[in-house]
């Protein structure tokens, strides 16, 4: 069995991203700026009323892994797939980015594949709209407990919480990683997804070594508007506490110490995958052994680099950005 340095467990999910603008997602009846879920119908309709098209394999973990093994670690992901065109191209296109895909598509399965069709707006901003498809449906037999007993580092989706087979395969997958001196961490993934899953998070936050969220998040987790009584209580919990707010400064919480990284504001082109990449940068920087500064800078960087084109993963070579910034 491969050991790996970064296992990743989430939603597999081909991304399919258009031009839009307001007046074509108002007509639509897309709410702009949002993640959405839809049906298989809502979804095929949606497709048929792009103008253009871009396809490309996403989902928040999956991009995180994939930008880490892009930065040359060894990677692996855990997700379920169909056995369709789309998975196929999405299990080839995983491993091209140097990332192994663990499991094998699902045959014979009743549902397809898992899309989200992204419109992005000439402001950058993305409006998802996802049909998730097979990718829900992961449960404990999917996570092979070799790969999750192995790896150094084990990167969790909170998406995942909206099943609880998927639950519990997080929270095992987790603890098998953490008693075999692995370190395990989660994405709060979504305010929505907070909002439903509340009390879960916050234990499973006091359970595990690393949670990475945006102020919006870790708002909805504690349940006040006031940002800093949120990473204060937070911070109470959690051994660290990652916390990005779009455009401002990244505060991370490891204890009594707090690290606060300066963001360089970049006029986004597409902000889909910016806390996905964000994640990967920091996460290198954590596997690698940067400090919390270094490895929040790495962030910033590969997020930066992210928003500059359409898609949600790296087209530039990160790890030379990193060093011209001299961060390695």
């Amino acid at each position: 069995m491969t050991k790996y340095q970064v296992v990743g467990i989430g939603n597999a999910v081909v991304d399919i991203i258009s031009s839009a603008d307001d007046d074509f997602l108002n007509r639509m009846g897309i709410e702009k700026g949002v993640m959405q879920l839809i049906d298989e119908e809502r979804c095929a309709f949606l497709y048929d009323n792009m103008e253009d098209r871009t396809q490309m394999a996403g989902g928040s973990v999956a991009n995180t892994i994939a930008g880490i093994g892009a930065l040359g670690l060894d990677t692996a992901f855990i997700g379920r797939v169909a056995n369709d065109e789309a998975g196929r191209d999405y299990v080839a296109e995983m491993k091209e980015t140097g990332t192994s895909f663990v499991n094998e598509p699902v045959i014979d399965g009743e549902l397809p594949t898992s899309r989200s069709m992204i419109f992005v707006s000439p402001d950058g901003e993305r409006s998802m709209n996802t049909y998730l498809g097979i990718s829900t449906e992961l449960d404990t037999g999917d996570v092979d407990r070799a790969v999750t007993g192995s790896t150094q580092l084990l990167f969790l989706e909170g998406y995942l919480y909206d099943k609880d087979k998927g639950k519990e395969a997080l929270l095992n997958a987790a603890r098998t990683c953490r008693k075999a001196g692995g370190k395990a961490g989660i994405t709060l993934s979504d305010p929505f997804c907070v909002d439903r899953h509340r009390a879960d998070f916050r234990k499973i936050a006091r359970e595990l070594d690393v949670v990475i969220g945006n102020e919006h998040e870790w708002r909805s987790l504690y349940e006040t508007e006031d940002l800093g009584a949120a990473l204060e209580a937070a911070a109470s919990e959690s051994k660290l506490i990652v916390c990005t707010r779009s455009g401002h400064d990244v505060v991370m919480v490891e204890g009594n110490d707090t690290v606060t990284v300066p963001v360089h504001e970049v006029a986004p082109v597409d902000t889909t995958g910016a806390g996905d990449q964000f994640a990967a940068g920091f996460l290198y920087g954590l596997a690698t052994g940067r400090s919390l500064d270094i490895a929040g800078r790495m962030g910033c960087v590969a997020a930066a680099e992210v928003i500059g084109h359409y898609g949600a993963r790296p087209e530039a070579d990160v790890k030379a950005m990193f060093a011209k910034a001299g961060l390695i």
